[in-house]
C-alpha cells in the first residue's frame, strides 16, 4: 500500500466547495483545508504509486478550481 500527501492550490473562494469533492474521491482517505502555501491537503491510499498518480492526474487535477498540485509519497 502506498500512502501519499497531495498539496492542492485552489482558485480564490473555491477551497470549501472542493474539499467535499476531493474527500469523496475513491482513494482519498482524508482531506483538510489548511493555512499556508497550499489550500487543501489530501491523504491518498492506493495499491501502487501508479494508482496515486492516476488519482492526481485523472481525478484531482480535473476538478474545477484546482490550480496546482504537489504530490509527496510517504517513505515509511
Amino acid at each position: 500500500m502506498v500512502h501519499a500527501f497531495i498539496m492542492v492550490k485552489t482558485a480564490a473562494g473555491k477551497s470549501e466547495g472542493l474539499l467535499a469533492e476531493i474527500d469523496g474521491l475513491e482513494s482519498v482517505a482524508d482531506a483538510h483545508i489548511v493555512a499556508g502555501n497550499y489550500d487543501i491537503i489530501a491523504e491518498v491510499d492506493a495499491p501502487e504509486v501508479y494508482d496515486v498518480l492516476q488519482t492526481v492526474s485523472s481525478s484531482l487535477q480535473g476538478l474545477g478550481g484546482v490550480t496546482e498540485t504537489k504530490t509527496y509519497i510517504a517513505m515509511g
